[in-house]
This record gives C-alpha cells, sequence and structure tokens, in this order.
C-alpha cells in the first residue's frame, strides 16, 4: 500500500538508448514589452526520451513555465521548433495543434484558477473526451468514473463543483482531466508549489505510479529540488532562459558543474541539524541582469565570484563530458578548486 506521507525513493533507471519522444531544437520565446525586448527563452535544445522524468529547475522569472508553455503550442517559438516523434513525427505549429493536444498535456500549478468553478468535475474531465470525440456518452461517463478512481477519488465525486473540494482534490482533478484523452506527454508545470506540503508527497507519488502503470513521459517543472530529485531521470538548470548544466539526476547531485547549480543545491536545507550548521553555503552577490535587453555573454557573470572578462563578453559554449552539459567559460578551474 501507498505511503501517503512520504515520497517514494525507488531508483530511477537512466537509459541513454531510450527513444526521443520530443526534441526541443534551438527554441526562443521574446516578447516586445516597454523597454524593448523581453528574452524570456533562449536558444533551448533538449531531448525529452519517452519514458522518462527530466526535471527542469530554476529561480522565478527564469523561462521554465514559459518554455513549457511553448512545448504545448500555447506560445508558438519567436524561433526554433518542437519536434514530437509520437505515433508520427510532428513539427509541432499551429496547423497541428488539435492532433498534438491529443498526444500531449499539461498539468497546470494552480488547482483553483485552472478548473472552471461553472462546470461538475465530470463535465471537466469528459470536456476533452467530446472535443476529440471519443467514445459514445455511456462510454465517457464511465471512462469519467474510471479516471477519478485511477487518482485516488471516487464515483460519486463526478457531480460536485471544484469549491467542494480542497487543493489536494483539485490537483487529482486536474491529473484526471490531463489523462482523459489518454496522452503520451505530460508537462507538470509546478503541479505542487500550490499545495500544503502535507499534501506534495501523496501528489508526487500518484504521478509516479501513473507514470508506471500508463508509460507516460514528463517534463516535470518545480523549485523544490529534493522533489525534482526523486521524480527525476535526468534535470536541466535553467537561468535566465538558457539552459546551463543537463544530467541525470544522480550525477548532478553528487558533482553539480556550473556556479550556478553550486549555489541552488547549496541552498537545500538538510533535515539534521548538525549536518545543517556544518553546511557551507554559496551565497550569490550582485544583481540578476535583465531579460530585457541582455547585454552579451555569460548571463551570470553578475553574479559569478569566478567571473572574468570573457564572461561579459562570450556566451559560452556548452561542454559535453559522460552525458553531463554544462554551459561555463571556466568549468574545470571552478572544479579544480573546489
Amino acid at each position: 500500500m501507498m505511503n501517503k506521507d512520504k515520497i517514494k525513493l525507488e531508483p530511477v533507471v537512466n537509459d541513454n538508448d531510450k527513444e526521443i519522444l520530443v526534441e526541443i531544437k534551438d527554441v526562443s520565446k521574446h516578447f516586445k514589452v516597454a523597454g524593448g525586448v523581453l528574452k524570456a527563452v533562449n536558444n533551448i535544445n533538449l531531448n525529452i526520451k519517452k519514458g522518462e522524468t527530466l526535471g527542469l529547475v530554476g529561480e522565478s522569472g527564469c523561462g521554465k513555465s514559459t518554455l513549457s508553455k511553448v512545448i504545448m503550442g500555447i506560445y508558438p517559438p519567436t524561433s526554433g521548433k518542437i519536434i514530437y516523434h509520437g505515433k508520427k513525427e510532428m513539427v509541432v505549429s499551429k496547423n497541428n495543434l488539435f492532433e498534438y493536444a491529443k498526444m500531449a498535456q499539461i498539468i497546470f500549478q494552480d488547482p483553483y484558477s485552472s478548473l472552471d468553478p461553472r462546470m461538475t468535475v465530470g463535465s471537466i474531465i469528459e470536456e476533452g473526451m467530446i472535443i476529440h470525440k471519443m467514445y459514445d456518452k455511456k462510454k465517457r461517463k464511465e471512462r469519467v468514473f474510471e479516471l477519478l478512481e485511477l487518482v485516488g477519488l471516487n464515483a460519486e465525486h463526478a457531480n460536485r463543483y471544484p469549491h467542494e473540494f480542497s487543493g489536494g482534490q483539485r490537483q487529482r482533478i486536474g491529473i484526471a482531466r490531463a489523462l482523459a484523452i489518454e496522452p503520451e506527454f505530460i508537462i507538470c508545470d509546478e503541479p505542487i508549489s500550490a499545495l500544503d506540503v502535507s499534501i506534495q508527497a501523496q501528489i508526487i507519488n500518484l504521478l509516479y505510479d501513473l507514470q508506471k502503470k500508463l508509460n507516460l513521459t514528463y517534463l516535470f517543472i518545480a523549485h523544490d529540488l529534493n522533489i525534482v530529485k526523486y521524480i527525476s531521470d535526468r534535470i536541466a538548470v535553467m537561468y535566465l532562459g538558457h539552459i546551463v548544466e543537463l544530467s541525470t539526476s544522480d550525477e548532478l547531485y553528487k558533482n553539480p558543474l556550473h556556479p550556478y547549480t553550486k549555489a541552488l543545491l547549496s541552498a537545500v536545507p538538510v533535515p539534521d541539524p548538525k549536518r545543517e550548521a556544518q553546511k557551507k553555503r554559496q551565497m550569490l552577490e550582485g544583481d540578476v541582469t535583465s531579460p530585457i535587453d541582455p547585454k552579451p555573454g555569460c548571463p551570470f557573470a553578475a553574479r559569478c565570484p569566478y567571473a572574468t572578462d570573457i564572461c561579459t563578453k562570450d556566451f559560452p559554449k556548452p561542454e559535453i563530458k559522460a552525458g553531463h552539459m554544462v554551459s561555463c567559460h571556466h568549468v574545470e578551474k571552478i572544479n579544480n578548486l573546489n
């Protein structure tokens, strides 16, 4: 029986031979704003493999949610493309969003504002099946009941309205809605950040079980680095619209290479007062560079204690060693010092 109080700690198996399901190729997303152009996402290259969970972490405002909306087709990319290798290879565009939506869905961050308060739970879950002309009316009703049971609710909840549920229950409804049209790929856009800590582990365990049962692929976006560690096969670290480091979960936590990743991990609290007191934190100083018409060079240079002239002039090219990607001019020097 699932332990509802703790996150499952089963080891994640990394498989480099897995099929690539989603390819994010040179994707940028810019917005015209007062004062210039806000460059929210810049030249992102990522592959999401079938059956894996790719974690995406970074500070608020770094572009994680913008990237998720570009991948879903909610925002068209300013440049680059999203290639989906599902039932057939497709470049995601406004011309095939309906077909793409059948294969890719999103679980939103806020379980309160993402559910229509005027619709019953059953109608919310059934809506996607009606739009995609799936099943007859009787089968759709049965499917709604099945999905409610699958996410830990029951058939009686189908006739109730969202305001009658707690935050955790609403997020379960959001998960059931995402599963209704049987997608292969689900973006989890900070699905637990709006929930009580006591409920977060339950939702993480539910997502973990659903992935194994339905062979789902996740892009899991979050702030909590401990949670990302346990649910992810690989983790990408994002800073001001750029991916600065990418590796397997175990490798990233044991051997972080980018100074920003090191600072993030040093801020993660340890549930042991003695170890926490002895822990060396890497404090970041300086101002965050504006994403509006940013200066050339490394986006982290203004806050990096190792920055030199080259960091303010040239953007660092990604280095890949044994599957571990890092974008930093001084990666070898920094890690020899540490």
